[in-house]
């Protein structure tokens, strides 16, 4: 698995602004929803992507069956897909996303070759990890043990 330093990982959560999520779910106890509104929480600007919610609402905004549909510029693709079916979603990014910077594929989905490609056309791409849980991380949201627990204690 590629190690990724938390300069690199604070710098894309940085500059990103609009993340169009691929595989997200209606269903609360999903993680592609919770990922989804814990970053339209923190501002950034969620674009949901699933076909088979296409034309329903999600967090105020429409959800699209494919990233072909969305018109404005998206600065990062957020993977919630199985590992096998990344390639043509990489493909379809590289193809229709004016400004997209970075691809990030979500725990437990990773693809060399996908990658390989999108690096090739000078995008960051990360695999295998989680931007809420990144973000939590770098910028100090993680309480004890590592969780967002909302407890704060004085000292350990």
């Amino acid at each position: 698995m590629p190690e990724y330093s938390d300069t690199h990982l604070k710098d894309i959560l940085t500059r990103s602004k609009t993340i169009a999520i691929v595989g997200v779910s209606l269903n609360p106890v999903r993680p592609s929803y919770y990922v989804a509104r814990y970053l339209a929480l923190k501002g950034y600007r969620v674009l949901p992507i699933n076909p088979g919610h296409a034309g329903k609402m999600l967090f105020g905004q429409t959800i699209h069956a494919r990233l072909s549909e969305i018109t404005e510029p998206v600065h990062m693709v957020d993977v919630f897909r199985r590992s096998e079916v990344v390639p043509p979603i990489v493909d379809e990014a590289l193809e229709v996303c004016k400004g997209l910077q970075t691809i990030w594929m979500q725990i437990g989905v990773e693809h060399a070759d996908a990658a390989t490609k999108a690096e090739a056309q000078d995008i960051n791409v990360i695999q295998n990890r989680c931007p809420k849980i990144e973000y939590q991380r770098l910028f100090g949201e993680l309480r004890m043990g590592g969780f967002a627990t909302g407890i704060i204690s004085s000292k350990l």
